[in-house]
Parts: structure tokens; sequence; C-alpha cells
């Protein structure tokens, strides 16, 4: 016996009504506020994502519920309220901003940007779902990652495919997968840098941390580790840098299995026993400032750096609103709309399509 599925209330459709396309950029999502109880709803949704924790279900989320979201959400909520600013979430703040300014990239062209987060506000369902009443029949899905991984890329994905399974008449659909060599992001992060130096002087070594994963991921055929190293060296060609001059590693490993190495705290430590005396660090994997970067490596990991004799140490900010990077957001959504009919159907063209269609009985 076959069961039905249940689609969700969907506007009629209407004869002559206008195409209309949507970019959604995706960023990973942040908690409401830095308090315990926020944290224990946005770190439930989280870290239930199979796609983050891949380790058997029924396991996981008994030392989930358990232990994790009894003690994490109250240290957790700590971290965030060192670095919670009167707009809110840096990550959203940075996030609206990315997708306001690409919005107004667009708008001559009549496509609309929207935010939406993968865990918490706006969910990427909610803002699928506006679009779809607005008469949206065109979307492309641009995560703020430029590095593919499964725990990330492919989550925001999974939410789209699962919005999909429930709407009658799915959207025209289509995803970026990554930008971790495109040459505007390149030149982005290397003009942020830069802007950097310019302003406060160079240190004798650049780190470049990207997000950890769980080293089987690589071996099970996720390329992000690649991808990380491409930027990497990417990025050192456009500074000019020998590979000498900076380091690769990797932070916010969590758990006790293996992650993809070199860790980033330990890497800094060992610089700082080895004589560095000063660093830059910055993050090119991700493109909003956040907890991981703001509190993370802009705090904790410069505390370890002093611990161990180290002496200047200098955060590079994210991308955030830079104009270079805005513009090399606009080239990449550029590429994967192309082909699309941006601009709407002349009115009188619209018109005379509805009346053949109410001519030959349709309703609407």
């Amino acid at each position: 016996m076959s069961i039905e599925p249940r689609f969700a209330q969907e506007p009629a459709y209407t004869h002559g009504q206008a195409s209309r396309t949507a970019i959604v950029y995706c960023n990973l999502g942040t908690p409401e506020a830095p308090t315990a109880t926020a944290l224990r709803r946005y770190l439930a949704e989280f870290l239930s994502d199979p796609r983050v924790v891949e380790i058997p279900r029924f396991l996981w989320l008994i030392i989930l519920h358990g232990i994790i979201l009894r003690v994490r959400p109250a240290k957790s909520a700590l971290k965030y309220a060192s670095i919670w600013t009167a707009e809110g979430s840096p990550l959203k703040v940075w996030s609206q901003r990315q997708a306001d300014a690409l919005h107004q990239a667009w708008s001559g062209k009549g496509v609309q940007v929207r935010l939406a987060m993968r865990y918490g506000s706006p969910a990427v369902a909610q803002v699928l779902d506006e679009l779809k009443l607005e008469g949206v029949n065109r979307v492309l899905v641009v995560p703020a990652y430029p590095q593919y991984s499964a725990t990330t890329t492919a989550s925001v994905f999974d939410a789209v495919y699962a919005w999909a399974l429930r709407t009658r008449r799915v959207p025209e659909l289509r995803f970026v997968n990554n930008y971790h060599d495109h040459p505007g992001y390149i030149a982005a992060l290397a003009d942020s840098i830069q802007r950097h130096w310019q302003a406060h002087g160079r240190n004798e070594l650049l780190v470049m941390s990207f997000h950890g994963v769980p080293e089987r991921t690589l071996k099970l055929g996720d390329p992000y580790h690649c991808e990380c190293h491409k930027t990497a060296r990417l990025l050192a060609h456009a500074l000019g840098l020998t590979k000498e001059q900076y380091r690769v590693c990797f932070q916010s490993r969590f758990g006790k299995a293996k992650w993809l190495e070199p860790y980033t705290e330990p890497t800094v430590r060992e610089l700082a026993r080895q004589g560095v005396k000063s660093l830059d660090i910055v993050c090119p994997g991700f493109v909003s400032d956040c907890l991981e970067t703001l509190e993370e490596i802009a705090m904790e990991v410069q505390e370890a750096f002093h611990e161990e004799g180290g002496g200047t140490y200098s955060y590079i900010p994210c991308l955030n609103d830079n104009p270079v990077w805005i513009k090399a957001l606009e080239d990449i959504t550029a590429n994967h709309v192309s082909g699309w009919p941006l601009l709407p159907v002349p009115a009188q063209e619209a018109q005379a399509s509805r009346q053949a269609a109410l001519a030959m009985g349709a309703e609407n």
C-alpha cells in the first residue's frame, strides 16, 4: 500500500504569471541569543544532523541528549556572550550584509537575494516557502562555504531537498558546490590581508586556519581537505609568499576522533616554542566572522601563543562586507544563473498567453 505524500499548500497556478528568479545565500546559523536556553535549541538542531556527526544514530542521540546538551549550552553561551554585538550574532550580521549587498548588485536584473540559515532562523524551508508565495520559480542555492564538505555544503542541499519533497510544484533548482579556487574569492582574500598589512604591519609568519573535519571524511571521498590546501596555495601565490612564510592548519576539533591535521592551537604553540615572535592568522574558509574566528582564533589561540612566549599576534578579519568579496559573489552567482531568462516577459506577451489559456478552458 503506497502512502500519498503530504504536500504543503501553495498558491494556485495562474496562466501568464511572470517567471521570477531568486538566489538563496545560506550560512551555517547561529543561536538567537547568547544564553544557555538558546544554545540548547541551536545545538540540538545542529548536532542532530547526521551529516555533522557520522556515528551510529541511536548511540549518538543518547550521548547528545544525555550528556552534551546538559553541559555544553552553558559553556557555549559564555563564549557567544564574549563576541555578541548590539546588532546580535556577528555571523548573522555579516551574512545579512553580504546578502543585502548581493541583492543590490542583482536588483537591476530582477533577481532577489535572500539569506537563509541551515540551523536556526531564517530556516531554509521558511525562505523557500516565502519565495514560492512571491512567484519565484527558479532558485540558485549558494552556501557560504567556499570549500565543499558533506558536513556543511551537502547539509544545505539536504534542507533544500527535504523542502522539495513536500512541494507540489518544485522550482527549477541550481546549486553552487564550491568556489575555493574562484579568482574573485582568492583576490578578495588577498585584498583583505594586504589591507590589514598596510594598516597594522606584517608579522613573521602567516597562519591560514581552516575549520576541521574528522580525518575519516577525507578517506571516504570528501574533497574538503584538498580544496582547503588549494585555496591556501593560490592565496599564498597571490600574496607572493614562499612555502616557508605560511602554514596551513585546522581548528575547532570536537570529540576524541582524529581530525584533519595539523591542529591550529598546537601548531601556534609549537611555533612560539620554536622562536617565532610574531604571527598573522587568517581563516580563509570562513567568509563571515563568527564564534570560531572571533572567540576561538582571536582570543583562545592568541592566549596560547602568548603562553608559549610568543609576542605580536594579529588576527585578520574575515571577508565580511569587503567590496572585492561582494563583487566575487556577484561573479560566482552570475556564472551559475547563466542561461536563465532573468528579466520578466513583457506584460503584453504574458497577457496574450493568459488569454490563450483561458480560451482553451483554463480557470486561472
